[in-house]
C-alpha cells in the first residue's frame, strides 16, 4: 500500500467514533407491517369477543399473537377514522372531522415517515382519505375491497428488493349492503339479537346477513395471511387487524357509545409478541402510527397526538393510556340532520357524553331508509304496542346534554347516571377532561361543527 494511502488509512481509523466496517454493528433488520381493517364491524359481534360471527382465521390468529380488548377510535364514521389512523393525530387538528373528509395541506401520514426510512407503503382496498399529497400511498384495490393479485406483486417485489414494506389493506366488509358470505349459517330465529336492537323479523334477517358478511371478511384475512406465508415474510412481519367502528344498526355507528368507539384488535408478530397473549390496556387508533414508528426504530415527530404501545406488544408494561376520547360530526352525512356533534372522553371503567344540541331530533340513512336497516319494521311494531321498539327507537332520536355511562357493567351504555350524585366527582373529572381535549384539539364544539361542510371533499370541490 502507498504510503500516503496507508497514512490516511491509520489517520480516519484514530478519529473518534470511526471504525472499520466489519467492526460496526450489522443494522438492525426493519419489521415489515400489514394492518388489516374491516368496515363497520361492531366488535362484540366477532367470535373472538364472545360474538356470534365464525372467524376462524382471526380465533387462529388470535392465538399466535395478543388480543387486545380495549382499543378505541376517535370517531364512529368511516372517513374520520382512517385519516387518524394513517396520520396519527385526532380528527379537528388534522383538518379531517367530518364524514367524507380530508386533511389539512400541512399534515403529513405514516407513508412520508415510512418512505424517508427507505419502506414501501402501500394502501389495497377501500380508501376514503384525502388529498392524494397527504397520502402518498401507492395504491389498488377492487370495489373498495384489497385486490390480492396486486398485492401478491407487490409482496414479491419487496421481497426480490429486500425492501421493507407497509401494507395497509382495507376491506369493504361487513359495510353495507350485506351480501357477501353465506347467511344460512346465521339462521335468524336462532339468533341472539344485541339488547340495542328491537326484536323484529327484518332485523333478524338483516343481522344474519351482516354476521354471514363478517365471516366473509375472516376469509379476506385468512387470504391475506396467506401471502405473508407465501412470499417468506411471516416472522418478520407485525400484523394488526381492527374491526373499525360499530355496524350501521342503531346505537353502533354515528354514535360516541361503546359499539360505536371501541373496536377489536389483534397483533401478531413472532417472537415479539408472545403467543396466546391479552391486554386490557386503553389503545387508539391514533396510537398504531407511533407504534409502527417504533417497531421500524423511527424517531416519532412532536406533532403527532399518538403514544406507541409497543411497550404492552412486548410485554414490557400492562397499561398505556387513562383516558380515550371521541367525536361525531353529523353535518353533512347521508340523511343526516343540520348538526348533532357529540363529543366523549372515556376511562378504564366510565364514559361520559356530551350532546352539543340535544333539542336536535337526530337522524341518519338508518332512520331514514326505511326498509334498509330494519328501522321501517320498528316503527311498525312500535305502532302495533310494541313498548321496546318504541323506547328504543326514542331514545336513539332524543338524547340528553349529557350522559354518564358504567362500560363494564352496562356495555351497551344504556342506563344514565349522570344524576347520580355518588358519581359526581367522576363527572366533573371526566368532564374536565373533555374540555381540556377539546381545548388541545382547537375544538370549538358547536362552532367547529358549523365547519364541517368546509372540510368535506365532495361540498369543498362544489
Amino acid at each position: 500500500m502507498p504510503r500516503t494511502l496507508l497514512t490516511l488509512v491509520i489517520t480516519l481509523l484514530s478519529v473518534p467514533g470511526l471504525a472499520p466496517v466489519s467492526a460496526q454493528s450489522p443494522p438492525k433488520a426493519r419489521p415489515n407491517l400489514l394492518l388489516v381493517m374491516a368496515d363497520d364491524c361492531t366488535w362484540s359481534d366477532l367470535e373472538i369477543h364472545g360474538g356470534q360471527a365464525k372467524t376462524p382465521h382471526l380465533k387462529k390468529l388470535a392465538t399466535q399473537g395478543m388480543q387486545l380488548s380495549h382499543c378505541f377510535q376517535s370517531a364512529p364514521m368511516c372517513s374520520p377514522t382512517r385519516h387518524c389512523l394513517y396520520t396519527g393525530l385526532y380528527p379537528v387538528k388534522s383538518g379531517a372531522w367530518p364524514n367524507h373528509t380530508r386533511a389539512y395541506g400541512w399534515v403529513k401520514s405514516v407513508a412520508h415517515y415510512l418512505q424517508a426510512a427507505g419502506y414501501r407503503t402501500h394502501l389495497s382496498g377501500k380508501k376514503h382519505i384525502g388529498p392524494r399529497s397527504v397520502f402518498p400511498f401507492e395504491y389498488s384495490g377492487k370495489r373498495n375491497n384489497p385486490d390480492a393479485a396486486a398485492v401478491d406483486r407487490f409482496l414479491g417485489d419487496c421481497v426480490n428488493g429486500r425492501t421493507p414494506f407497509l401494507l395497509i389493506a382495507t376491506s369493504n366488509e361487513p359495510h353495507s349492503p350485506w351480501n357477501k358470505g353465506d347467511a344460512s349459517v346465521y339462521p335468524p330465529g336462532k339468533l341472539k339479537l344485541p339488547p340495542v336492537l328491537a326484536d323484529t323479523p327484518r332485523t333478524r334477517e338483516l343481522f344474519s346477513a351482516y354476521l354471514a358478511e363478517i365471516t366473509y371478511f375472516d376469509t379476506q384475512v385468512g387470504a391475506l395471511l396467506g401471502l405473508l406465508d407465501k412470499h417468506g415474510v411471516t416472522d418478520d412481519t407485525l400484523v394488526i387487524v381492527l374491526s373499525e367502528q360499530g355496524n350501521a344498526f342503531p346505537f353502533a355507528k354515528w354514535t360516541c357509545y361503546d359499539a360505536g368507539l371501541r373496536s377489536a384488535m389483534i397483533a401478531r408478530w413472532p417472537k415479539r409478541i408472545a403467543a396466546g397473549s391479552r391486554s386490557d390496556a386503553m389503545v387508539e387508533y391514533v396510537d398504531v402510527v407511533p407504534t409502527w414508528l417504533d417497531a421500524a426504530g423511527i424517531a416519532a415527530p412532536d406533532v403527532l397526538d399518538g403514544k406507541s404501545f409497543l411497550p404492552v406488544l412486548t410485554g414490557k408494561t400492562k397499561t398505556h393510556k387513562a383516558h380515550v376520547f371521541g367525536l361525531q360530526t353529523s353535518r353533512g352525512i347521508n340523511r343526516g340532520p343540520e348538526h348533532y356533534g357529540i363529543r366523549s372522553v372515556r376511562s378504564p371503567r366510565y364514559r361520559y357524553v356530551r350532546n352539543l344540541t340535544p333539542e336536535v331530533v337526530f337522524k341518519n340513512a338508518t332512520t331514514e331508509n326505511g326498509d334498509k336497516f330494519a328501522w321501517r319494521s320498528w316503527v311498525q311494531a312500535a305502532a302495533a304496542g310494541d313498548e321496546r321498539a318504541k323506547a328504543l327507537m326514542h331514545a336513539y332520536q332524543h338524547r340528553p346534554a349529557e350522559a354518564l355511562f358504567d362500560c363494564v357493567a352496562d356495555p351497551w351504555n344504556r342506563t344514565n347516571l349522570i344524576a347520580n350524585q355518588e358519581l359526581a366527582a367522576v363527572a366533573a373529572g371526566l368532564r374536565a377532561r373533555l374540555d381540556a381535549w377539546m381545548k388541545a384539539q382547537g375544538d370549538g364544539g358547536q362552532a367547529t361543527e358549523m365547519k364541517a361542510l368546509e372540510r368535506m371533499r365532495r361540498r369543498g370541490k362544489k
